[in-house]
């Protein structure tokens, strides 16, 4: 699944997404986003939604550890775990704004990716948690961060019969 993606848009029009949203990111760079590093999303705040910077790489589950370490989890792809279910209700959703995000060819042959059309923004779905301590890089210890992780689950097996055959 994904670990790069690209948000080229604007702090400015990225506000603008939504109407009243706080900016609290300081200074976005645009660019390239790889697992571990900061990136921008839109989460719930007593005052409303704000634009944040925050780690990607949701904690880890304690059997997928082999070391103190603990590099993140990207893509949350399992919501039945009862590890993601503390993060998955409304409190912790949050929006991951982005240009283009890439995918894995096959070895050895680079990526593949996808954009929207016009380069227009477009947003996946995510989880985040705030003030998370973890030992993420050995060199830095401990620290504490604002994370967050796509969430990339499957569909549903098939759409409820509930659907109109119109919008199917």
């Amino acid at each position: 699944m994904c670990n790069l993606y690209s948000n080229t848009t604007t702090q400015e029009a990225m506000l603008r997404l939504v109407e009243g949203m706080t900016d609290r990111a300081g200074n976005l760079t645009p660019g390239e986003v790889y697992p571990d590093q900061l990136g921008a999303i839109i989460r719930h705040s007593r005052e409303g939604l704000e634009l944040v910077k925050a780690r990607w790489g949701m904690p880890s589950p304690q059997f997928a550890l082999k070391t103190e370490r603990d590099p993140g989890v990207t893509n949350v792809r399992n919501l039945s775990s009862p590890h993601w279910r503390r993060w998955l209700g409304a409190e912790h959703r949050c929006l991951v704004p982005l240009t283009s995000f890439a995918e894995p060819r096959g070895k050895g042959k680079g990526n593949q990716w996808f954009a929207s059309a016009a380069g227009r923004p477009m947003m996946f779905a995510g989880i985040e948690v705030r003030g998370w301590t973890s030992l993420r890089k050995v060199k830095d210890g401990e620290t504490t961060d604002d994370l967050f992780a796509f969430l990339t689950c499957a569909p549903p097996p098939r759409l409820p019969r509930s659907i109109p055959k119109r919008c199917r």
